[in-house]
């Protein structure tokens, strides 16, 4: 790998794809990040400033990065990844007419999202745990606190803790959905007993129907049937 440091100027997606080329390559290199999307969740994970200035006062921190495994293939992820709801979402994101951007495009694909979408029967285990089936509408693996740029789905989530925070929901209804949007958005739905808040260090998800899956905004998988995920400890130096 040829360079010191690597800058993705975007969103999300940017972020996802130079950090899987990171990766790949070793991870030899620094990455700097200019927030220019929609949502620029992994951005906020960064101390607060002007990002020039971040890249020209070359300070760096670690980070951790997100790893999936699915049916033998391997993606990284930055802020996080989920199944069911939000990778539908993510996808449906893409349809939405070019005039709206940020919070506008997400509520939107929001609503075609609660049009149809999948309640899933998936088999959970964490760590070294006992595996369990859990009916679910969505199951969501961060690093970051964030998605969809505005929805703190697991709001305590640090990118430098070692460990993946997950947000594991019910078979919710429309109408569930909807009601539980504006918690989500302040942080505030960690008491509600349809959405489990929970921490590890690795992740199996296993299910009979093939899954969508969504990582840092982008469709990383179309079709997977078993996601081994798993958090690789400040694997990542970032110009922050």
């Amino acid at each position: 790998f040829q360079f010191d440091c690597v800058v993705a100027c975007g969103g999300d997606g940017t972020v996802h794809e130079v950090v899987n080329g990171l990766m790949r390559a070793g991870a030899r290199a620094v990455l700097g990040v200019i927030p220019a999307g929609n949502g620029d969740d992994f951005a906020k994970m960064l101390p607060p400033g002007e990002p020039i200035k971040r890249l020209l006062e070359n300070k760096f921190k670690t980070v951790d990065i997100g790893r999936i495994v699915a049916d033998g293939e391997t993606r990284y992820f930055a802020n996080g990844m989920d199944i069911g709801f939000g990778a539908h979402g993510a996808r449906n994101a893409v349809s939405v007419p070019g005039f709206l951007s940020g919070l506008p495009l997400y509520f939107a694909a929001l609503v075609m999202t609660l049009a149809r979408y999948p309640r899933l029967r998936v088999r959970l285990t964490l760590d070294d745990a006992p595996a369990r089936e859990v009916a679910t509408a969505m199951v969501a693996v961060m690093n970051g606190s964030t998605f969809g740029g505005s929805f703190r789905v697991c709001p305590e989530a640090r990118p430098d803790d070692g460990v993946l925070d997950l947000l594991v929901a019910d078979a919710l209804g429309r109408l569930e959905i909807l009601g539980l949007v504006p918690k989500i958005m302040r942080g505030a739905h960690g008491g509600d007993p349809r959405l489990k808040l929970l921490k590890a260090r690795r992740v199996r998800m296993q299910s009979e129907a093939p899954l969508l899956v969504e990582a840092d905004g982008e469709i990383a998988f179309e079709d997977a049937r078993n996601l081994e995920i798993e958090v690789l400890p400040g694997a990542l130096r970032v110009l922050a």
